[in-house]
């Protein structure tokens, strides 16, 4: 006879077998989330600092390399010749050329909001009349304003009058055409929507589009204030009798380039102080219409 096979017990609490082609899950430990490294004091100081250090350095690098290679101060004086050739000239003196180059820059420029607003809504309402107006605004900019000046003083005259033309022939373009690129971007959507509702091309106009392109009308307000100040010197040069335009045109004539140089730096501060000045305007009554880096 032939022997039984032998059985050999199982225990119960062994594992199961694992087959070959099952599939191994590895184990994942859940880990905290890693927190994005926040910038140190020191870098946060050198970034909120970092123009007014750059233009120190530029001052100081412009005052050593004067004084290193001995430029004649009729070519470039340094700083600190500037800074002195303010002074030679009274509080009062200055006063005066600073109010007549603003109060020009000033009526020009409302002027230039005053008309180029008003003509940007009636070049966005209406194509027939974008397509007459348009190229003629183009024209007229692109004549060059410091040959067309003379023409203008020996029309107008010799007032106010002829500067406040030139200022606002410099500063209204670049309002006329944002704030019509502006308008245009409307969306189609909340235009239809305000169509659904019937709402009239007035309503539509003054609640829709001129909120949606307050940007672009305050991005062109900041670039025309510069550009104001811009035409109020070059009317200046043409023909006045007051002014920082003209004080800087009788300075280099006698070779006092200090205190020419000195009222460049006057007319660089009034532009940032207009500049600043609509910033603030923006952020006061439209703060929405700033960049979420900005508000």
């Amino acid at each position: 006879m032939r022997p039984s096979p032998k059985i050999r017990a199982v225990p119960t609490d062994a594992p199961p077998p694992v087959s070959a082609t099952a599939e191994v899950t590895p184990r994942v430990e859940a880990s905290a989330p890693v927190r994005p490294a926040r910038p140190g004091r020191l870098v946060r100081l050198a970034n909120r600092f970092a123009p007014t250090l750059t233009f120190i350095f530029v001052l100081a690098i412009w005052e050593v390399g004067c004084r290193l290679f001995q430029v004649p101060t009729f070519l470039l004086p340094p700083p600190s010749v500037i800074v002195r050739g303010a002074f030679e000239q009274s509080a009062s003196i200055w006063a005066g050329h600073v109010w007549a180059t603003v109060r020009v820059a000033l009526m020009g420029y409302v002027v230039a909001i005053a008309i180029s607003i008003p003509m940007a809504i009636a070049l966005a309402s209406s194509r027939a009349l974008s397509r007459t107006l348009y190229p003629l605004i183009v024209v007229v900019h692109s004549m060059p304003i410091v040959a067309v000046a003379p023409i203008i003083v020996v029309t107008l005259g010799a007032s106010d009058l002829p500067r406040v033309v030139i200022t606002f022939l410099i500063a209204f373009f670049p309002i006329v055409v944002t704030t019509t690129t502006g308008l245009l971007a409307t969306p189609e959507e909340m235009i239809e929507l305000s169509r659904s509702l019937r709402a009239g091309r007035a309503r539509e106009m003054l609640h829709i589009r001129l909120p949606f392109a307050l940007p672009y009308i305050f991005s062109a307000l900041k670039i025309a204030t510069t550009l104001s100040v811009v035409g109020a010197v070059v009317a200046e040069f043409v023909a006045a009798e007051r002014g920082l335009g003209y004080f800087i045109q009788f300075s280099t004539s006698f070779f006092k380039i200090n205190q020419g140089f000195a009222a460049l730096v006057i007319l660089v501060t009034i532009s940032l102080a207009f500049f600043q000045l609509i910033s603030l305007v923006q952020r006061v009554f439209a703060p929405w219409s700033l960049p979420k880096s900005e508000r």
